[in-house]
């Protein structure tokens, strides 16, 4: 809104032309999304603490989680609007990925919030089945894949990219929408099994989604983007905007998210973040160095898959608990300890995705 104001006051005020620089409207964007965060918390808090709109605890998990309940959930609504609102303000709204990420942070966001509602105010322990939460996530995500692959106007905006390569690109033909469901879909609910101790989810989230501007930054810019051997995709510079508003609403999250939490953020931030990450990973043809910098995500998700499997095939669990984290808090590990010892983890994986940027 911002972006389109000021290129209509361009012929009149040249001075107003530095908003056209995407660099700018970046930082902007960070600092936007991060203030919003920041000033709506505090209420945001205080009114979900009077509509008691607090978390239950299993019984069967950690005992030093039994005093966090009653904490309010669902903040993930609070990430949602300052990253909507930043988004509105600074990107070229002209821009049909800017929508099409929209889209997915209000229909992932939606399933997460029905989830929520009915566990906390329903008092329905099961919320969402399982099976109608994937049904509609597999609706989304199908929806989104035919949308990027059936508008696409060149062929690296389809073909998949094999990391520290020179040019090699696999084309995948309709095989492209079946790994575009698979990544969001994925994601979306690799990030919610994550979100299971304070900013444990979050950090990596804003990590993730700083690598993944640089990546749009860089794909978006024909120049670089033959420089680093990345494929073009026209207009995907503008999803540096997107990246940086959840940088900041991320940031401004954690300020009341960090151990311990004066807020969780539910499903309704956890599955609408984690799809909008396999969106844009998709988007800027990532998706190998995404699941590379996701591996935190990843093991959480491998971690809850092998301890039912095993447990239904052999009647033993692996883990003493799933997902993974839970494990190490029962081996004794303090739970900021866990939670700093996986942002680690991902900032260096992080880096790995990065340095795949191989330069002439």
């Amino acid at each position: 809104m911002l972006y389109w104001l000021a290129n209509l006051l361009l012929s009149r005020f040249h001075e107003l032309r530095v908003f056209d620089y995407l660099t700018l409207r970046t930082v902007l964007s960070v600092l936007t999304a991060l203030i919003i965060s920041l000033l709506l918390g505090p209420r945001m808090i205080a009114y979900l603490q009077k509509i008691k709109f607090g978390q239950s605890i299993r019984n069967d998990g950690p005992q030093s989680h039994l005093s966090k309940a009653g904490t309010p959930t669902m903040g993930g609504l609070l990430i949602l609007a300052s990253i909507i609102i930043t988004i509105l303000l600074w990107a070229n709204l002209s821009n049909f990925y800017i929508w099409l990420l929209i889209l997915v942070l209000i229909g992932f966001g939606y399933i997460g919030f029905i989830d929520d509602y009915r566990k906390i105010v329903q008092k329905n322990s099961r919320g969402l089945p399982a099976k109608w939460k994937y049904l509609w996530q597999s609706v989304l995500g199908l929806i989104v894949a035919g949308v990027l692959f059936f508008t696409a106007d060149t062929p690296p905006e389809t073909q998949l990219l094999i990391p520290f390569t020179e040019h090699l690109f696999l084309h995948l033909g309709f095989g492209f929408i079946i790994l575009t469901y698979v990544v969001i879909v994925g994601s979306s609910n690799a990030v919610n099994l994550t979100d299971g101790l304070d900013g444990l989810a979050i950090m990596p989230t804003v990590l993730i989604a700083g690598a993944l501007g640089v990546f749009a930054y860089a794909a978006g810019n024909v120049e670089f983007a033959k420089y680093l051997y990345i494929p073009y995709i026209p207009n995907a510079g503008e999803l540096v905007i997107v990246a940086s508003a959840i940088v900041g609403a991320g940031l401004g999250f954690l300020w009341f998210n960090t151990y311990p939490a004066q807020v969780f953020m539910g499903d309704v931030g956890a599955l609408a973040l984690g799809a909008v990450l396999g969106t844009m990973a998709v988007m800027v043809r990532q998706e190998i160095m995404f699941f590379v910098m996701s591996g935190i995500f990843v093991l959480e998700t491998v971690s809850v898959m092998l301890q039912v499997g095993s447990f239904k095939l052999r009647g033993k669990r692996i883990f003493k608990m799933a997902p993974i984290h839970h494990h190490f808090e029962l081996k004794g590990w303090p739970e900021p300890r866990v939670i700093v010892r996986f942002w680690i983890i991902t900032l260096m994986l992080v880096l790995i995705g990065l340095a795949s940027l191989k330069l002439r």
